[in-house]
C-alpha cells in the first residue's frame, strides 16, 4: 500500500507540474477560489485530474490555449481529489453543471458562460477539445 501512495503522489505532482507547466495557477485554498472566482473579467478554471485518459487529454489542450489569439484575463486550476475544499468551492460557481473532471468552465465577472464536461473530453482528440475551447474564448474574451 505504501508503494502505491508513492506512485499516486508521484502522479499527482506530475499533473500539478503540467498545468504550473502551462502556465495556469493553482488555487489550493477555499480563499484562493474565492478572491479569484470573483474578479471582474474572465477565468478559465481547468479542473485538473489524475483520471489517466481524459486528464492526458485536458491538460495538453488547456497548455494549448495559453497561446491561442483570444484569451480570458486568468488561467487557474482546481485539483480534484487533492485540493478538495478550493474544488467544491470552484464548482459552486459552475451552476446548472454536476462534478466533472477533468473539464473546463469560463467564468466571466464570477458566471458560468460555459463549461467543457469530462464525457466531452474523455474519448475525444485534444483538438476537438482545443476547438470547443476556442469558440468559448472567441465568444466571451477579448
Amino acid at each position: 500500500m505504501q508503494q502505491f501512495n508513492f506512485f499516486m503522489n508521484d502522479v499527482v505532482q506530475d499533473a500539478r507540474n503540467d498545468m504550473i507547466q502551462a502556465g495556469y495557477t493553482q488555487l489550493q485554498t477555499v480563499e484562493d477560489v474565492e478572491q479569484t472566482l470573483t474578479e471582474k473579467g474572465t477565468t478559465l478554471v481547468m479542473v485538473n485530474s489524475v483520471c489517466g485518459c481524459a486528464g492526458g487529454i485536458a491538460r495538453p489542450a488547456a497548455a494549448y490555449m495559453k497561446n491561442y489569439e483570444a484569451t480570458p484575463d486568468r488561467f487557474v486550476t482546481v485539483f480534484a481529489g487533492q485540493d478538495k475544499e478550493a474544488t467544491a468551492r470552484a464548482r459552486e460557481f459552475f451552476k446548472g453543471y454536476g462534478p466533472s473532471s477533468p473539464s473546463f468552465a469560463l467564468l466571466k465577472d464570477g458566471e458560468i458562460q460555459m463549461m467543457v464536461e469530462r464525457h466531452e473530453i474523455e474519448g475525444h482528440e485534444p483538438i476537438q477539445v482545443v476547438q470547443k475551447l476556442e469558440q468559448a474564448f472567441d465568444s466571451h474574451c477579448k
